[in-house]
């Protein structure tokens, strides 16, 4: 799945709230050095951190150094949440090959590893530690 976010528009017009999309109606603009992506117009059927259809997203992509990115998210939804939050997350360059995730009809070896890395993590957070001897 793609996401789509228009960009440059003269308007800069948005889809009428009826049109509802499951990666919601994203607007890019640049402010300065910092490329902001205004998102809104969620279909109820999407699912982000339990959020509604009302889910305001703003995202901030800044180079902050030749070899990284800031990202930014902030988001709002008063059916989910008491106030609005924000999160930031440095992404570094790699010299190593990003590969893109797919999955395929009738891998299901993907899941079942999945989900066994991640029931031996639960075990190992929640099982008490001996006591020494």
């Amino acid at each position: 799945m793609a996401r789509v976010i228009e960009y440059g528009g003269a308007c800069g017009c948005r889809r009428p709230s009826s049109v509802r999309l499951w990666n919601g109606d994203s607007r890019g603009r640049w402010e300065g050095q910092t490329l902001v992506i205004d998102t809104t117009n969620f279909s109820s059927k999407s699912y982000f951190q339990g959020s509604t259809e009302d889910l305001h997203l703003v995202e901030r992509l800044t180079r902050v150094a030749e070899d990284t990115i800031e990202y930014e998210i902030a988001a709002s939804d008063p059916g989910t949440w008491t106030q609005p939050w924000t999160a930031v997350v440095r992404l570094k360059q790699t010299q190593n090959r990003v590969y893109e995730y797919a999955c395929h009809e009738g891998n299901y070896q993907i899941m079942v590893s999945m989900l066994a890395g991640a029931n031996a993590t639960q075990r190992v957070t929640t099982e008490p530690t001996a006591r020494p001897r």
